[in-house]
């Protein structure tokens, strides 16, 4: 299963895609964040989102798509930026019918480093051996994409197999087991 990762930023929105299932090696696919402007209009940095991540989904051809889930924090401006690159990416999925998990930050880092509270840092160096990488990914929010898609490959649970269900369809490969779920 190929699941790609999404950390929402206006600035930096981290994009990683691996490859795999439960209790096999992860392989790496892509990894990368596109960037926007902090001087440019908002209209402009969320085309430029939407844009990047398209190119994404066109050349990495996911079966799922794993956003990171917003909350609250006490920067309310920074929070509606995330959300709105978040909803870019939700949109551009669900426009290619791609099934969206939200998975939150603790959940994410409890999934790579077995602590919910684990720092940027632990998170990177977890991505890095998961991925059998020569280096850390950069910038963090590559990396924290990254960990947003191993993470759903581990959890996905029923996600993963209706994901699975419909690339094989998708690819005219469908067997009875398919059409089960």
């Amino acid at each position: 299963m190929r699941v790609m990762g999404v950390d929402p930023g206006l600035t930096r929105c981290g994009l990683g895609a691996v490859e795999g299932r439960p209790g096999v090696p992860l392989s790496l696919v892509a990894v990368g964040v596109v960037r926007t402007g902090a001087d440019e209009e908002l209209g402009a940095r969320l085309v430029g989102i939407e844009a990047g991540i398209e190119q994404w989904l066109d050349e990495v051809r996911p079966d799922a798509v794993a956003v990171e889930r917003v909350f609250s924090q006490h920067n309310v401006r920074t929070v509606m930026g995330t959300a709105q690159a978040a909803g870019i990416a939700v949109l551009c999925a669900a426009r290619r019918g791609l099934p969206v998990a939200l998975h939150t930050p603790s959940e994410v880092k409890a999934a790579i480093t077995g602590s919910g509270t684990a720092d940027k840092k632990q998170v990177g160096t977890m991505v890095t051996r998961l991925l059998r990488l020569a280096e850390m990914p950069k910038p963090a929010d590559a990396a924290d994409a990254l960990a947003l898609a191993i993470c759903h490959v581990w959890r996905g649970g029923t996600q993963n197999r209706l994901a699975e269900a419909l690339a094989r369809a998708r690819q005219g490969r469908t067997t009875r087991k398919d059409v089960a779920l």
